[in-house]
C-alpha cells in the first residue's frame, strides 16, 4: 500500500479514530425508547431529523468546502459534530431531542464531502480507488469495534457514549488540524462543467497563450463558453445548479440513489422480515454483523486483485452482486442462508463503494469538488429515507418475495445503467491538465500536491 500521499495516510487515520467512537447513531434508536422511554414513533422521528439534517449537510459541506476550503470545512463539521454529539446526551425534552438531532445530522455530514474532495485533490486518479477502499476499510474497521464497545460503555450510562463519541470526533479534528494542509487547488478555475462529449474537436490555440489549450478548451468550446485557461478576465464559478445541470454526473447520483435505497433493506426490512420468520434480534445482530466483517477481511484483497478493472465493469458488477444478494433473500429459510444472503450483497458494496466515490472525483472540475460530493452524499442521505420507507410499505401490502425481487430488479436496472453510461469514459482530469503556458507560468500560483517526501510507504 505505499505510494499514496502522507497526508492522506492523516485523512485515514483521523477517519479511523473517528469511527471508533462513533456510538450515537447506531444507538440512538435504543437510548431514546430504552433509557428515555419514549415511543418507537418518537424514535424513528428523530432518525427521520438526523437524515434530513445529513441530507442538507452534505449539500452545504459541499459548497463550503469549494467556497472557503476543504480544510477549514472538515474541521468546523467536527468541532460542530462534537459540541452536538456531547449536548444530544444531555438534553431531556422531546423538542429539544428532535432539534438536536437534526442539528448534529447537518454538521455531522458536513464533513463528508469536505473529506472526499481532499482525497480526490491528494490522490491521482490511477490511485483512487485504492484509495477510497482504504477509508471505506477505516470506517468499517470503526464501526465494528464501536459497536462491540458500546454495548460495554452503554452498561455505565449511555450519556458515556455520547461523551466517547464527542471526545473521539474532536481528537479526528485535532489530527485534521495538526497533519493536514489546504488541498483546494487556487489556480483551477472554476468554469461551469456541460456534457460535451469527448469527441468534440480541439480549439484552436490561443494568441497570447503560446500552447495548445487541450481537451478542456474543446469542451468549453463547444459548450459556447470561454475557457478560463485560454482567454483573459475571470471565469465564472461553478454553482450547485452548474452540478445539476451536468447530466452525466446526475445520472450517477441517480443510478447511486437506487443502489443505496437497495443497501437500506439490509438494515431495515431485513430484520423485519427475520422476525416475521421466528428469528430473534440476537440471531439478526449476528447475520448483520458478518456485512461488517466480510468487509474489513475482504476490502483490501478484493481492491488489490480488482484495481486495474475499469469503473464501468467494477460499478455494473458491485450492482448486481448487491441485487441479486438481496434477491436471494426470498430463498432464505434459514439463519445460514441469510447469512449466506449477506455475504454476496456485502461483496458487492465493497466492489461498488469506493469505484463510486472514485468516478465522482473524476467527473468534478477540481475547483469544485466539493459541490460534486457534496450532490453525491445527497443520493445516499436520499435513500436513507426512502430505502427503508419502500421497503416497509412493500413488506406490508405485497410480502417478502415483492421485496427481495424487487431489490433484484432496481439493483439490475443501476447495474446496466452504470455500465451503459460509463463504459467509454474517459477521465475530465487529463482534459484538465493545461498545456504549458510560459507567460503565465510566472503568475499562476501553485496548488498543495504531494512531494516526494510525502509518500509514504504503509
Amino acid at each position: 500500500m505505499s505510494g499514496l500521499p502522507r497526508q492522506f495516510w492523516w485523512l485515514w487515520t483521523s477517519t479511523l479514530v473517528n469511527r471508533l467512537g462513533g456510538f450515537v447513531a447506531t444507538f440512538l434508536a435504543l437510548y431514546l425508547t430504552a433509557q428515555r422511554g419514549y415511543s418507537p414513533s418518537y424514535a424513528g422521528l428523530v432518525a427521520a431529523l438526523y437524515g434530513l439534517g445529513g441530507a442538507g449537510g452534505a449539500v452545504l459541506g459541499g459548497v463550503l468546502a469549494d467556497r472557503i476550503g476543504r480544510r477549514i470545512t472538515l474541521l468546523t463539521a467536527q468541532v460542530g459534530a462534537a459540541a452536538a454529539t456531547a449536548v444530544l446526551g444531555l438534553v431531556t425534552a422531546p423538542l429539544a431531542v428532535a432539534a438536536v438531532a437534526a442539528l448534529l445530522g447537518l454538521v455531522g455530514n458536513a464533513s463528508r464531502p469536505a473529506l472526499s474532495a481532499m482525497i480526490s485533490d491528494l490522490v491521482p486518479p490511477e490511485d483512487r480507488v485504492r484509495a477510497f477502499s482504504l477509508n471505506y476499510w477505516a470506517i468499517n474497521i470503526g464501526f465494528g469495534v464501536s459497536a462491540a464497545v458500546a454495548g460495554f460503555v452503554a452498561a455505565e450510562g449511555y450519556l458515556w457514549l455520547f461523551l466517547g463519541d464527542a471526545v473521539t470526533t474532536l481528537l479526528c479534528a485535532l489530527v485534521v488540524f495538526a497533519k493536514v494542509r489546504e488541498t483546494l487547488p487556487n489556480d483551477v478555475p472554476s468554469a461551469a462543467p456541460n456534457a460535451a462529449p469527448s469527441t468534440a474537436p480541439r480549439a484552436a490555440p490561443h494568441a497570447t497563450s503560446g500552447a495548445a489549450p487541450g481537451r478542456r478548451a474543446a469542451r468549453t468550446a463547444a459548450a459556447g463558453k470561454r475557457d478560463p485557461r485560454t482567454t483573459t478576465g475571470p471565469a465564472r464559478p461553478i454553482t450547485l445548479a452548474d452540478v445539476a445541470r451536468d447530466r452525466r454526473f446526475m445520472a450517477v447520483v441517480g443510478l447511486t440513489f437506487l443502489v443505496g435505497a437497495v443497501m437500506q433493506q439490509g438494515s431495515s426490512t431485513l430484520a423485519v422480515d427475520m422476525g416475521a420468520d421466528g428469528y430473534s434480534a440476537r440471531q439478526y445482530g449476528l447475520v448483520i454483523a458478518l456485512n461488517g466483517l466480510v468487509i474489513v477481511l475482504l476490502q483490501i484483497p478484493l481492491t488489490r486483485a480488482l484495481r486495474s478493472r475499469s469503473a464501468a465493469g467494477l460499478l455494473a458488477t458491485g450492482s448486481l452482486l448487491m441485487a441479486w444478494g438481496f434477491g436471494a433473500t426470498a430463498f432464505a429459510g434459514s439463519v445460514a442462508v441469510y447469512a449466506l444472503t449477506v455475504v454476496i450483497w456485502t461483496v458487492g458494496e465493497i466492489v461498488h463503494a469506493p469505484a463510486s466515490m472514485s468516478v465522482v472525483a473524476d467527473l468534478a472540475p477540481a475547483s469544485a469538488r466539493g459541490r460534486y460530493q457534496g450532490m453525491f452524499s445527497l443520493s445516499w442521505s436520499a435513500a436513507a429515507f426512502a430505502g427503508p420507507l419502500a421497503g416497509g410499505v412493500t413488506l406490508d401490502h405485497l410480502g417478502r418475495g415483492a421485496v427481495w425481487w424487487g431489490c433484484a430488479a432496481v439493483g439490475t436496472v443501476a447495474g446496466a445503467g452504470y455500465y451503459g453510461l460509463l463504459r467509454t469514459r474517459t477521465s475530465p482530469l487529463l482534459a484538465e491538465v493545461p498545456a504549458p503556458a510560459a507567460p503565465l507560468a510566472a503568475q499562476t500560483p501553485t496548488p498543495v500536491a504531494p512531494t516526494g517526501n510525502d509518500l509514504d510507504p504503509v
